[in-house]
C-alpha cells in the first residue's frame, strides 16, 4: 500500500469517527427516495437485476438505494470504517450486498466484463492519475454498460466559500494536471465544534481533456456531462454562502458514459 492509499484510508477512518456527512448510513429510504438518490432522471434506465459496482463508494449510501431499487450491489472501498455502514444498510433492509475492500486503482479481484454500471461517486480526485482508474474500470464493466463517475470541477478545485473578494471566487493554484491540493474541510461536511480533523483534504487536479481524453481513448462514448447536480445555486444569496458560491464556482462535474470497446484507439 503506498503513500496516497495510506493517506485516504486514515482520512476516512478520521472522517467516519467525526460522522461525517458522506459516512452517514441512509437508514429511511424507501423506493422512491432510493431512486431520487441514485437515479432521478433514469439515466441508468431500470436497475432491477443489473449488476453494480459503487467504486470508492462506501458509507452506506448509494449501496443502499441501488439495492432498494433491485440492482446485485458490489461495493468497493479502500475505508473499513466506510464498509461497516455498508454492513449496517444490508442488515437494515435486509439486502444482499457485495463487501470488498481496496484500492480503487486495483480491481483485478473484481470480474473482468461483469458489471453493467459502475457508479463512482466524488473520490477520483484522492488520487494523481485519473485514467490509472478508467482503465481499471474499462476492465470490468461489460461492453455496453454504464459509467458514472463525479469529479472536481478542475478548473475551480481548490476555491473555497471564504474566497470571495468582492466581485467573485478568486482562482489560487495554477491549472496544471495531478497537482496536490490541500484545504480545510468546508463547514458542511462535519460538526467543527467538536474536533478539526487531521489529516485535511487532500486533492489532485486533473485536467478536464485529460479527463475526457482518457475517457475517449479507452472506448467510453460521453453521454452527459451536468455541473449543477444536488446544488441550489443562488447568486442573490449571502457571499460565502454554500448557495452564493456554488452559482459562482460549480465545484464538481458529474460525466456519464457508455463503454463501447470496440471503439479504443
Amino acid at each position: 500500500m503506498d503513500e496516497i492509499a495510506e493517506y485516504n484510508k486514515a482520512r476516512w477512518k478520521a472522517l467516519a469517527e467525526a460522522d461525517a456527512l458522506f459516512t452517514r448510513p441512509k437508514l429511511d429510504l424507501d423506493y422512491q427516495t432510493a431512486k431520487e438518490l441514485v437515479n432521478p432522471d433514469q439515466r441508468f434506465g431500470d436497475v432491477k437485476g443489473k449488476k453494480v459496482l459503487c467504486l470508492a463508494g462506501g458509507g452506506g449510501q448509494q449501496s443502499a438505494a441501488f439495492a432498494l431499487l433491485g440492482a446485485d450491489i458490489t461495493v468497493f472501498d479502500i475505508s473499513e470504517e466506510q464498509l461497516v455502514r455498508d454492513r449496517k444498510v444490508a442488515e437494515h433492509y435486509g439486502s444482499k450486498i457485495e463487501i470488498i475492500q481496496g484500492d480503487m486503482r486495483n480491481l483485478s479481484t473484481l470480474k473482468q466484463d461483469f458489471f453493467d454500471i459502475v457508479f463512482h461517486p466524488y473520490s477520483i480526485n484522492f488520487v494523481p492519475d485519473a485514467s490509472e482508474v478508467f482503465e481499471q474500470v474499462a476492465k470490468v464493466l461489460r461492453g455496453g454498460g454504464l459509467y458514472q463517475v463525479q469529479v472536481a470541477n478542475p478548473f475551480l478545485i481548490g476555491v473555497k466559500q471564504e474566497d470571495w473578494n468582492g466581485k467573485g471566487y478568486v482562482l489560487k493554484e495554477p491549472y496544471s494536471r495531478e497537482t496536490e491540493i490541500t484545504y480545510a474541510d468546508q463547514d458542511w461536511v462535519y460538526d467543527k465544534n467538536e474536533n478539526e480533523i487531521i489529516p485535511q483534504p487532500k486533492e489532485f487536479r486533473h485536467r478536464l481533456g485529460d479527463l475526457m481524453n482518457s475517457l475517449i481513448n479507452l472506448g467510453f462514448v460521453i453521454q452527459n456531462v451536468s455541473d449543477n447536480d444536488s446544488m441550489h445555486p443562488d447568486s442573490n444569496s449571502e457571499p460565502t454562502s454554500w448557495d452564493h458560491y456554488v452559482a459562482f464556482a460549480p465545484p464538481w462535474l458529474t460525466i456519464l458514459a457508455i463503454y463501447k470497446p470496440d471503439l479504443k484507439f
